[in-house]
C-alpha cells in the first residue's frame, strides 16, 4: 500500500488493513445501526457510505496515469483550455464483484462510480449467489453456487468485493476459492466492509498477499475489558467481534435481510 497518514485508525493488524477514522462515516454507520432507522435511510446510508469507502481504495489501490482532456475552455483559449494531470489508468481490468444479499447495493454503487470515469470494456459487474445447503443434520453442508454470473476470467484483474458487513470473513474466502479455481487468480483482491470485526481481518488476510481491506469502521465488542483498552490488534487473539451466532457487536443486526426487506 502507498504511505498515506490519512484518516486512518491506529492499529496492529498491519498495512494490508486499513480502517476509517472519519467522523462522518462513524455517524454515518451510527444512524445505519440504530433500531429506528428506516429503510429508505438504511439503503441511502449504505451507498453514500460505499462510495465514501471506494474514493478511499480507488486513491489508494488502483494505478494511475498521465491524463490530457481537452476541456470546453479549449475553443477559447487553445491549449492553454487543455487540462493535464495524474488520473485513473484507462488501461487497468476491473472486476466488482457483489455477492448476493447484503452485497447488492455497495456493488451496484462502486461499479457505477467507476464506471462515470473509467472505460466500460475495462470495468464488469459479477455476482455470486452463494446458498447456504444443510444437510440431514441440519448444518450447513455446501455452498451453492448457481446461478451466479461471472462475466469471464479473473487472472490479474482487480477484484473489489464491497459489502455492508465483514463478519467472519467466510463468504469471501468460498468467493476468492471459486474466482482462482474457475477463473483465475486476481492480482489484487480489496474486500471493503462498512463494519468489520477481528475475525474477518484474519480470514481475508490468510488468503494471501494480494487481499487487502478497507473498512469504515472495526467491531470488536466481545472481546474483554482489558483487550479493548489496548490498541486493535495489540491483543489479536483475543479480540473477539462475533456472538454466538456470528452476528457483529455492537454491528448493526441483520443489514442483509433489512436491506432486503427480509424482516417484515
Amino acid at each position: 500500500m502507498s504511505a498515506d497518514a490519512g484518516p486512518w485508525l491506529d492499529h496492529r493488524y498491519g498495512e494490508r488493513v486499513r480502517v476509517l477514522d472519519c467522523p462522518w462515516m462513524n455517524a454515518s454507520l451510527a444512524r445505519l445501526s440504530a433500531p429506528d432507522c428506516t429503510h429508505t435511510e438504511l439503503v441511502s446510508i449504505v451507498r453514500a457510505a460505499t462510495a465514501r469507502l471506494c474514493a478511499e481504495v480507488f486513491r489508494l489501490e488502483l494505478p494511475r496515469a498521465e491524463r490530457v482532456q481537452k476541456t470546453r475552455m479549449a475553443a477559447a483559449h487553445g491549449a492553454r483550455g487543455t487540462w493535464r494531470g495524474e488520473a485513473l489508468d484507462l488501461d487497468m481490468r476491473v472486476v466488482v464483484l457483489d455477492v448476493i444479499r447484503g452485497g447488492i447495493i455497495p456493488g451496484q454503487t462502486c461499479f457505477e462510480m467507476l464506471s462515470l470515469v473509467h472505460p466500460i470494456e475495462h470495468l464488469r459487474l459479477d455476482h455470486l449467489n452463494m446458498e447456504r445447503v444443510p444437510g440431514a443434520d441440519g448444518r450447513v453442508e455446501r455452498v451453492d453456487l448457481s446461478g451466479s454470473k461471472v462475466g469471464g476470467e479473473t487472472e490479474g484483474r482487480i477484484v473489489i468485493i464491497p459489502d455492508p458487513m465483514g463478519a467472519t470473513g467466510s463468504t469471501i474466502r468460498r468467493a476468492f476459492g471459486h474466482l482462482v479455481e474457475a477463473y483465475g487468480r486476481p492480482a489484487k483482491l480489496l474486500a471493503v466492509p462498512l463494519i468489520a470485526t477481528p475475525e474477518f481481518l484474519r480470514a481475508v488476510l490468510d488468503l494471501g498477499p494480494e487481499a487487502r481491506i478497507y473498512a469504515g469502521r472495526l467491531d470488536r465488542g466481545m472481546s474483554a475489558p482489558d483487550v479493548l483498552d489496548e490498541v486493535p490488534g495489540a491483543r489479536w487473539d483475543e479480540e473477539r467481534g462475533l456472538d454466538s451466532n456470528d452476528y457483529i457487536v455492537p454491528g448493526a443486526g441483520g443489514v442483509g435481510e433489512l436491506l432486503n426487506n427480509s424482516w417484515t
